[in-house]
């Protein structure tokens, strides 16, 4: 990789001296010595091995090595400039963040939230956003949180990473949900309430799962494995969209957010199941890294998440 060794005040004192014809005026401009900004035009000169200015008595004059430069310099220290003005303005630094939520808050919960965050924000609403959302399962992003990728993780899952800093955010309720037409959420009772699976059924079912690695899966099994002791049939898909599909259609049980599948339950095509287990919920969480330098635009997000998400975070249809 080749080293740069031009420095922006080398650039800066060469336009300076430009604009003057002079090393003295360009110095009382910037406020320099005459020697200082001379030496520096030197050593601008010697480092790229080119004249830049004729001399002639007291005149700096630009010569066409210094006419070629100059445009480029210029446009060096405008970038440079955009840069320090962006670190000074919270408005430019609100719109840039780097997000990553597990599925069902990525999915279900984040669209909305990030509504209420940039209609909230001031500035210009033809500027460009830099935002970046990314969806995976929850040992991911807290992966990509611990390795930086990430500025802030939502995730649904326990965090493993011992870099990242974990803050309780929304509890999860889950349901355990079946086709309609399915012999657990039809069976027949004498009174209008409806049937108490039994655990023996729900032992023989097929389990409808996601993969390893998920905050879902890893919630189910800490809490249903302890009293169903395995999934004696079991089928394996990559995300709770194909899982409650897959139930809709007679395929088999799952245990889901609620948040996922109260559009099917609420449209007649899955049915919540009464069983004899206690009522499931998880809790979310924001992950930050322990180290990560908190700008005024993850700190605005990190508000967001405070204040707009109570209502949210409602489980109740």
């Amino acid at each position: 990789m080749n080293v740069l060794r031009l420095t922006l005040r080398q650039l800066q004192i060469f336009v300076a001296v430009a604009r003057r014809g002079s090393t003295t005026a360009a110095s009382a401009d910037l406020a320099l010595s005459q020697s200082a900004t001379s030496a520096a035009v030197n050593e601008l000169e010697r480092l790229l091995s080119l004249k830049l200015f004729d001399r002639a008595a007291k005149r700096l004059l630009l010569n066409d090595n210094g006419r070629a430069l100059l445009p480029r310099a210029r446009a060096l220290l405008e970038g440079a400039a955009a840069i320090e003005q962006m670190a000074r303005d919270d408005t430019g630094q609100a719109q840039s963040l780097r997000i990553g939520a597990s599925s069902t808050l990525g999915n279900y919960l984040l669209p909305g939230l990030l509504s209420r965050f940039y209609a909230g924000r001031p500035g210009d609403p033809g500027s460009a956003w830099q935002s970046k959302l990314t969806i995976g399962n929850t040992s991911a992003i807290a992966s990509a949180v611990a390795n930086f990728s990430l500025d802030i993780g939502l995730i649904e899952g326990p965090c493993h990473e011992a870099a990242l800093q974990v803050t309780p955010w929304v509890r999860d309720e889950l349901v355990i949900v079946a086709s309609p037409t399915h012999p657990l959420a039809a069976t027949p009772t004498a009174s209008d309430l409806p049937a108490r699976v039994p655990m023996k059924a729900l032992r023989e079912a097929v389990w409808l799962l996601r993969e390893t690695g998920s905050g879902t899966r890893e919630a189910t099994d800490q809490l249903l494995l302890p009293r169903l002791r395995s999934y004696r049939r079991s089928i394996e898909l990559g995300s709770s969209e194909a899982i409650k599909h897959a139930a809709a259609q007679g395929l088999g049980i799952a245990c889901l957010s609620k948040w996922v599948v109260m559009d099917l339950v609420e449209a007649g095509r899955l049915a919540c199941l009464t069983t004899t287990l206690p009522p499931i919920t998880r809790q979310c969480h924001m992950v930050v890294h322990s180290k990560k330098l908190m700008t005024p635009a993850l700190q605005a997000f990190l508000a967001c998440l405070s204040e707009a998400l109570p209502p949210m975070a409602s489980s109740t249809p």
